[in-house]
């Protein structure tokens, strides 16, 4: 039934707290393909900020610099998850999150989106979050969500 599942990551542990379900899952449901994603912003300077005193170039490092990050965690999490017989593969997109994904997710036949509820910590777990519900709106594919460890109910 679930063939084809994306996992979207935001780099965290907590958002990892997902990898057990999706092992579970792989196995379960004999999925034949996990791909794991994670979007990072390209650097840009605010409106009202111009002009800022970065030179274009120090903008190109720092994108650069965020993208092969990115890159690299999404490497090392596809070379440390075993799906058994499935296919396993890292992507990495750039944009806006939940546009990212959705688009993503319609133009490659997902079958399933499995996510953590929060990402991150702290302050900005609540930006994941609106992530997640933004996502499970928007989603021409179901979305199942694992609750982090830790997590008390209703928050």
């Amino acid at each position: 039934m679930y063939k084809k599942v994306l996992v979207p990551l935001d780099g965290s542990e907590l958002a990892e707290c997902v990898l057990a379900h999706v092992e579970a899952l792989a196995n379960g449901c004999q999925a034949v393909e996990i791909e794991f994603v994670q979007v990072y912003a390209p650097f840009q300077i605010p409106p009202g900020m111009e002009p800022i005193p970065l030179k274009l170039a120090e903008i190109a490092e720092i994108s650069a610099q965020e993208k092969k990050a990115t890159e690299d965690y999404i490497r090392q999490v596809v070379e440390r998850f075993d799906p058994g017989p499935a296919k396993v593969k890292g992507v990495v997109l750039s944009g806006p999150v939940t546009e990212m994904l959705t688009d993503y997710i319609a133009k490659n036949d997902i079958d399933l989106v499995v996510m953590a509820t929060h990402g991150s910590s702290g302050v900005s777990r609540w930006v994941w979050g609106s992530v997640t519900d933004r996502l499970l709106r928007s989603s021409c594919a179901p979305v199942l969500m694992v609750r982090a460890p830790g997590c008390y109910p209703g928050l």
